[in-house]
């Protein structure tokens, strides 16, 4: 078991460093083989993460100071590994078709392969310093699949402030773990909930901002709209079952800790409800078939946060898969007419699935889903979080409801512009057979999760609203277009602004800040230092030339004093013996005077 426990993660890690590796050493023929590489160590990477939700593996390595780590496949991960390991596979299989063949395969798969296995040892760290680590790699592989096309400076913009935002929204894991080792001594997720005050709360503080930041949840969203920039199968994996599900997941898995501040929770509810809303108002007022996607994954996750604060973990998870499984079906069949036709815009998409039927049926299958059209998945997963949000809050139960509505908006939005008849037929361009083959998988499972858990569900009244709303919503969007702008709101097809107002609020300021401190350092920091070396080098010249002439003066002064002596001392020497006793004589007589007058 602990052998399986570590093949888990370090089989798509292995194979995705290769590929790196492999890259500048051997170009072309690395690139040939990478996807059939990468197709591969998925596959396998799926075999063990289905035996490994069977056997239920666990391994536990020494960190330091009496720390230890550890990797656990318990109940909520055994699920998440499956999910994400089988994403991934649908999801490389599509990339094998997409990419062209002068792009870098190699460095291309080997990123994905590396992000999914940093995102496989993010569900099933069981304490925080691996998460901590897991959580970093990923948001790296982010920045480089995001940024992917780096001749583009537009793209490699994008990918930068996708990176910045979640950084920043990082940050909070590092408060985290130094408030849990001074609150429990300890970085285990289980004893987060144990911490004594306050540290307990700032805990729950550094994880939710963490968790918010890297879901695109409000006020983060705004970064999801800059990850469109990524080739589709980057957006179809991020997006749907890895990165911005990770945030909903810690919040899930730290659900204890949440109830335990008696704030936490509340405030997680209402960030996840009000982001479903307003994203799903931003979904609907967007031109552009991948922004609609990047906001309804934003709306959608917020659901799963919704669950995470009401204390509904089982209905949080089984959103989390059944989006999963849409959400990818949905970015495939984008990107597969983004490679045909061209464009993204759902003005220049009319009639696009008429034109490919497979990837329009598949993809209609997906969008009646995230409408929330029973029996299919979506239905009754949402559902599920908005009963227990019903139990809890009558206010969060109306909003939940609300961004229910307008998941059905713009799902029927999106189905309108692709199904209505085209002006004429047009270019006609092949869908590869790479990029048909996990459609039809993906809508089995978009459509199937929903009648799987139905049987467990009572049919409440809920339940029943909730469709009947999903079944009206489709048929106005679809008798009444939105072709007005009035339906495009400013806020709204601008992503409420968000960016711009991270710009104004933080950044500049943050700039200005660093800008003058900049300036303080070189004026005043650097000022001082080089003002106390120039007045150094100025005292020791002055020091250098008054202590040379003062020693040398004294020194010569000495020596003509001595020369001078010494003059006067061979003055008297004649060499005559009777003048010596002379001058003795004179001398003793002297001596003798000044001994009496003395006396």
């Amino acid at each position: 078991m602990t052998a399986l426990g570590w093949a888990l993660p370090a089989l798509p890690l292995v194979a995705g460093a290769l590929l790196l590796a492999s890259a500048p050493i051997f170009g072309r023929r690395a690139d040939r083989i990478a996807p059939v590489v990468s197709v591969l160590a998925a596959l396998g990477m799926t075999a063990s993460a289905i035996t490994a939700a069977a056997v239920r593996p666990a391994v536990r390595v020494p960190l330091f100071g009496g720390f230890e780590a550890g990797m656990a496949v318990d109940g909520l991960s055994a699920v998440l590994v499956v999910m994400v390991t089988a994403v991934t596979s649908a999801v490389l299989v599509f990339a094998a078709g997409d990419l062209p063949g002068a792009e870098a395969r190699a460095r291309f798969h080997g990123l994905m392969l590396l992000f999914a296995g940093s995102m496989l040892v993010t569900v099933t760290a069981t304490d925080l310093a691996l998460l901590l680590m897991a959580w970093e790699v990923m948001g790296a592989m982010s920045y480089a699949l995001i940024g992917f096309r780096w001749r583009d400076q537009g793209r490699v913009a994008s990918a930068g402030v996708a990176f910045l935002t979640t950084r920043a929204g990082d940050l909070g894991l590092y408060l985290a773990a130094g408030c849990a080792v001074a609150g429990t001594r300890a970085l285990s997720l289980d004893t987060l909930p144990d911490a004594a005050a306050p540290w307990r709360d700032l805990v729950a503080a550094g994880i939710v901002i963490a968790a918010l930041g890297k879901s695109a949840q409000l006020p983060f969203s705004f970064w999801l709209s800059r990850a469109m920039a990524g080739p589709t199968p980057v957006s179809a994996l991020l997006h749907s079952a890895t990165m911005v599900a990770a945030g909903a997941y810690l919040l899930l898995r730290v659900r204890p800790l949440l109830d335990a501040t008696g704030w936490a929770a509340t405030l997680v509810a209402w960030a996840g409800a009000l982001t479903a809303l307003l994203l799903g108002a931003v979904a609907l007022a967007q031109r552009d078939l991948k922004q609609v996607l990047a906001a309804s994954t934003c709306a959608q996750i917020g659901f799963m946060v919704l669950a995470a604060g009401a204390a509904s973990t089982e209905a949080g998870t089984d959103q989390m898969v059944a989006h999963a499984a849409v959400k990818s079906l949905l970015f495939l069949g984008a990107g597969a007419w983004s490679a045909a036709l061209g464009t993204m815009d759902l003005g220049e998409l009319r009639g696009a699935a008429r034109r490919h039927r497979v990837v329009g049926a598949t993809f209609a299958v997906g969008a009646l889903a995230l409408a929330g059209l029973p029996p299919l998945s979506l239905w009754v997963t949402k559902d599920a979080i908005l009963s227990a949000v019903a139990e809890r809050s009558a206010p969060l139960y109306v909003v939940g409801l609300a961004a229910g509505v307008l998941s059905a908006a713009y799902a029927g939005r999106m189905l309108l512009a692709v199904w209505r008849r085209p002006a004429d037929a047009g270019r006609l361009e092949r869908v590869g057979l790479l990029r048909q083959a996990p459609l039809p998988v993906l809508a089995i499972a978009a459509a199937s999760l929903g009648v799987v858990a139905l049987p467990g569900r009572d049919l409440s009244p809920d339940l029943a609203l909730s469709g009947a709303l999903a079944v009206a919503v489709l048929a106005l969007v679809w008798r009444r277009p939105f072709r007005s702008r009035r339906w495009r709101p400013a806020p709204a097809a601008h992503w409420l602004y968000l960016e711009r107002i991270a710009h104004q609020g933080v950044v500049r300021p943050v700039r200005a800040l660093a800008e003058a401190l900049a300036r303080f350092d070189d004026r005043v920091i650097d000022g001082a230092v080089r003002a106390v070396a120039a007045g150094g080098r100025r005292a020791a010249a002055l020091t250098d030339r008054r202590a040379e002439l003062t020693v040398d003066g004294l020194v010569n002064a000495i020596g003509r004093a001595a020369r001078t002596l010494g003059a006067l001392a061979r003055r008297p020497q004649t060499g005559l013996v009777h003048t010596y006793y002379a001058q003795a004589a004179v001398l003793l007589t002297v001596l003798a005077v000044v001994a009496v007058l003395a006396v």
